[in-house]
C-alpha cells in the first residue's frame, strides 16, 4: 500500500462553511484537484489519490475508510439517529455511489440504527452496485430481554438479509459485548445459553455469513472472555482514537483503553474495525481552544478530523475506520484523509497525545451522542443537554466561583445558550432518576448523576440572574 503527502490548502477558508453544514460536527480538507460547490457554501474537494485498503483474513481488500449508517441524513437536513424524520433516501444513494466511486467498499450498519431505519435505507442504495463492489457488516442486535430467545434473535438475523437484500452478509457482529449492568450475564443470556453463537458458526460454515465478530463496549471482563473463548474470531470491532488510546479510564474508570484492547487482537492476529474515532465528534468540534491551537500551531491546513482519522487508521493491524457520514462534507473529508492514508510521525504520535492531555484536564462529560440512551421516557434531550455542557466546560464557561471576574459574561452565555440548544421541558431538571438510561451508556456514564450536576449548576446561575 503506498503512502503519499497530502494537505488542506483550502481548509481555513472552507472551515466555518463546513462547521455551518455539519453542525459543527466535523470541518472540511481536501487533498484533491476536482472541486464543487456546497449547496451549504464553500467548496468540497475530491481526492487526487487511491484509496488505502488492507487485506482480511480471508483475503478480502478493505477499504480503510469504512462507511458507518449510523447517522443517515433525513429531509430536515439532521441525522436520523437523532430525529424520527424522513431518512432522505436520496441523499443516502447519492453518499454510497460517491463512496463507491471514490474506493470505499465497506459499509457498516445494524437494525438498531436510525431507530431501525438504517439497514432499509443501505439496502436500497445499494442495490443498483455489483455485488463484488462492496461488504456489507450488520449485527445481531438483540438488546431487548424479549430478544434474548433463541427464536426473536433469529428473527432479527433473518430480517437483516431482508432489509439489506443481500443472499450473503460479509461481515456479522454480535453487538455490544460487555454491555449492561452484569455484562457477563448479558453476553450469556444473549449468545451463549440460547445457542445463538453455535447457530452463527453453522451459519458461517453455510457460507451465509463470510466473518464473524463482535464489537465490545463495556465490561472488560467480557472482552477478555471472548477472546479467551475457543473461537476463531474472524474481526473484533473496538473503540479508538487519540483520547481513549492511552486515557479511556482517565475519562471514565469503567471504560478499557483502546491500547490494551488493539494488543490483545494484534496477540492474535486479529483484524481490528474501528468505531468512534472522533469521539462522537468530539475530536473534530474540538471545542477545547487549547487543544485547537496547539493543533493550528502544527498544521494549519489541516482539520481536527483529519488528525482524528490519520491517528485510527495509522496501526497495522486495523482493517477499516468506521465514519458516520451525514453530509457529502464529512464524506469528502475522509476520502481525502484515507485516498491514500499517511501514517503519523513519530513527533505527530507526541502531539496528538499532549492534546489529549489538555482535553483531559478539562471535566467533560464523556458522551459521544450515541443516543443508545435515547428515548427518554420522560422527554429529556440527555445528549444534547452533555454536549452543551462539554462545550461549555472546553470553553472555559464553566465557572462556579462566583467572585471570577469572567462569571457573569459565562453565566449569561451558558444559559443562553442551554435555551437555544435543548427545549425547557427536555432540560436535566426533569430527570427523575429512573435510570432507563443509563444501563444502555456504552460509556457507562450515571447519567441521573450528570443531569444532577447539571442542574445544580444552572438552578445557581438563574438564581443569581434573577437575584
Amino acid at each position: 500500500m503506498s503512502e503519499q503527502n497530502y494537505n488542506r490548502r483550502d481548509f481555513i477558508k472552507m472551515a466555518g462553511a463546513a462547521a455551518l453544514a455539519a453542525g459543527g460536527t466535523a470541518l472540511i480538507g481536501g487533498c484533491s484537484k476536482e472541486a464543487k460547490t456546497s449547496a451549504r457554501g464553500g467548496t468540497m474537494d475530491l481526492p487526487s489519490g487511491e484509496m488505502s485498503y488492507r487485506t482480511a483474513k480471508n483475503g478480502d481488500k478493505i477499504s480503510l475508510l469504512g462507511f458507518g449508517m449510523m447517522r443517515l441524513p433525513t429531509k430536515d437536513s439532521k441525522s436520523a439517529r437523532e430525529t424520527d424524520g424522513e431518512i432522505d433516501q436520496e441523499m443516502v444513494n447519492s453518499l454510497v455511489d460517491e463512496a463507491i466511486k471514490y474506493g470505499v467498499n465497506y459499509f457498516d450498519t445494524s437494525p438498531a440504527y436510525c431507530k431501525g431505519r438504517s439497514e432499509e435505507a443501505l439496502g436500497i442504495a445499494l442495490k443498483k452496485h455489483p455485488r463484488d463492489k462492496y461488504f456489507v457488516a450488520t449485527k445481531l442486535s438483540n438488546f431487548a430481554e424479549s430478544t434474548w430467545s433463541r427464536e426473536e434473535s433469529i428473527k432479527i438475523y433473518e430480517n437483516s438479509f431482508k432489509k439489506l437484500g443481500v443472499d450473503v452478509i460479509d461481515y456479522m457482529l454480535l453487538h455490544g459485548i460487555g454491555m449492561g449492568e452484569d455484562g457477563m450475564k448479558v453476553f450469556n443470556s444473549r449468545y451463549i445459553d440460547n445457542g445463538i453463537l453455535d447457530f452463527l458458526f453453522k451459519e458461517r460454515e453455510a457460507g451465509r455469513i463470510r466473518n464473524l465478530g463482535f464489537s465490545y463496549h463495556g465490561d472488560i471482563a467480557v472482552f477478555d472472555h471472548a477472546l479467551s473463548m475457543d473461537i476463531d474470531w474472524d474481526f473484533v470491532q473496538i473503540q479508538l482514537n487519540y483520547v481513549d488510546w492511552k486515557h479511556a479510564k482517565e475519562v471514565n474508570t469503567r471504560n478499557t483503553n483502546a491500547e490494551y484492547l488493539y494488543g490483545e487482537l494484534e496477540k492474535r492476529h486479529i483484524p481490528a474495525i474501528i468505531m468512534e474515532p472522533l469521539l462522537g465528534g468530539r475530536l473534530a468540534r474540538l471545542d477545547n481552544r487549547r487543544a485547537l491551537n496547539k493543533l493550528k500551531a502544527a498544521n494549519q491546513e489541516m482539520s481536527p478530523a483529519a488528525w482524528a482519522m490519520r491517528y485510527a487508521g495509522h496501526f497495522p493491524g486495523i482493517l477499516t475506520v468506521l465514519s458516520g457520514m451525514t453530509f457529502r462534507e464529512h464524506l469528502r473529508e475522509n476520502l481525502g484523509t484515507y485516498s491514500p492514508h499517511k501514517p503519523l510521525s513519530p513527533a505527530e504520535l507526541t502531539l496528538l497525545e499532549d492534546v489529549a492531555q489538555i482535553m483531559l484536564a478539562y471535566d467533560t462529560i464523556p458522551c459521544n451522542t450515541c443516543q443508545y440512551c435515547m428515548p427518554c421516557p420522560y422527554g429529556l434531550d440527555i445528549p444534547a443537554i452533555f454536549v452543551h455542557f462539554n462545550k461549555c466546560v472546553n470553553e472555559e464557561r464553566y465557572i462556579t466561583d462566583k467572585g471570577d471576574p469572567a462569571y457573569k459574561k459565562a453565566r449569561r452565555e451558558f444559559l443562553i445558550g442551554y435555551n437555544r440548544k435543548v427545549p425547557k421541558l427536555r432540560q436535566a431538571d426533569h430527570c427523575i432518576a429512573c435510570n432507563k438510561c443509563s444501563p444502555h451508556c456504552p460509556q457507562r456514564i450515571n447519567i441521573p448523576e450528570e443531569m444532577r450536576k447539571i442542574d445544580r449548576f444552572a438552578e445557581m446561575l438563574k438564581r443569581d440572574q434573577n437575584g
